[in-house]
């Protein structure tokens, strides 16, 4: 009985979240809200393979169904599961599941590894700061604690004059409520001064921030403490790509931003992103987007609006 009450929970909850997302988010699109961190998603159709970049936040899907893909691996999440990613990480995405009578709804609440740290601290349990990392993406079974505490955050939209008081402390809540579940081991690692994962937080932060340079290996791995090889191998059990893969990766999804915005021409924007070589950026973006530069920002202008590829 109390297991059938609890699945009924999930359901109506699940049903008043998309109803939520509906209301606030009544076009297809990302649509930021008054809560600085949190985002509504919405789509009416199924996507083609979508690029963006994940950062530390959690999506939780009211309706519909999404696969991701990070390096050679793949995640699938529907409603009865949600999404943690614990560090920046370039993503490929598509929705599988969505009409324009149910859309894909989901929300995204971005969060600081600072705010995991000080749940951490009121747990009296032990840490290895020396563990291995584990995956920067997991994905999990939704509990009706969780999903109930995401549901009061969203239904603060209907109450603004609240949202200052109240939305840090659901926070709050909300990120207690994951560190309850399975792979929660894995998300605190990333907060954790000293820990591995921690170290490859801070290296991902560094390629992110000057992805444009040439990557030294040698220098990443002094400031994380760590050998070329050991950051390597940790690198990898974050991200399941090398740290030049990584970059690769930032460099030509901010090239293809910079295309869809800006009016540079496709050797500036090789430029720009840390390209020395036109053809090497042509031939590199071609491989990962399917067409050259000039052609694919024609096409996307033309079949996407810009809110969908950020989905």
């Amino acid at each position: 009985m109390e297991r059938e009450n609890t699945n009924n929970n999930l359901i109506e909850y699940q049903k008043e979240l998309a109803s939520l997302i509906s209301k606030h988010a009544p076009a297809d699109g990302k649509q930021h809200t008054l809560i600085p961190t949190l985002q509504l998603l919405r789509a009416s159709n199924v996507s083609e393979h979508l690029h963006s970049i994940y950062e530390p936040s959690l999506i939780v899907i009211a309706q519909g169904s999404k696969i991701v893909m990070l390096g050679d691996e793949t995640h699938q999440y529907n409603a009865s599961s949600y999404l943690v990613s614990s560090v920046h990480l370039p993503i490929v995405g598509r929705i599988i599941e969505a009409t324009l009578q149910k859309p894909y709804l989901c929300v995204q609440i971005s969060f600081r590894t600072d705010q995991i740290l000080d749940i951490v601290k009121e747990s009296d349990q032990i840490w290895n700061s020396k563990t291995d990392s584990g995956r920067g993406l997991v994905v999990n079974e939704t509990n009706a604690a969780l999903l109930d505490a995401v549901l009061r955050l969203v239904r603060l939209l209907d109450t603004p004059k609240d949202i200052p008081v109240l939305s840090p402390l659901v926070t709050r809540e909300i990120l207690y409520r994951v560190l309850q579940n399975d792979h929660r081991n894995i998300i605190k690692q990333f907060a954790i001064n000293g820990s591995h994962a921690h170290s490859i937080g801070k290296i991902i932060k560094l390629i992110n921030d000057d992805y444009a340079k040439p990557l030294r290996i040698e220098e990443l791995a002094a400031k994380a403490n760590m050998s070329t090889s050991s950051l390597h191998s940790q690198f990898k059990r974050v991200t399941a790509m090398s740290p030049l893969q990584y970059q690769k990766m930032i460099r030509l999804q901010e090239a293809r931003r910079l295309l869809l915005t800006d009016s540079m021409d496709a050797a500036d924007v090789g430029f720009q992103v840390g390209y020395e070589s036109p053809s090497q950026f042509s031939r590199e973006y071609a491989r990962m987007f399917g067409l050259p530069p000039i052609s694919d920002a024609k096409q996307l202008r033309d079949s996407l609006s810009l809110n969908l590829t950020l989905i």
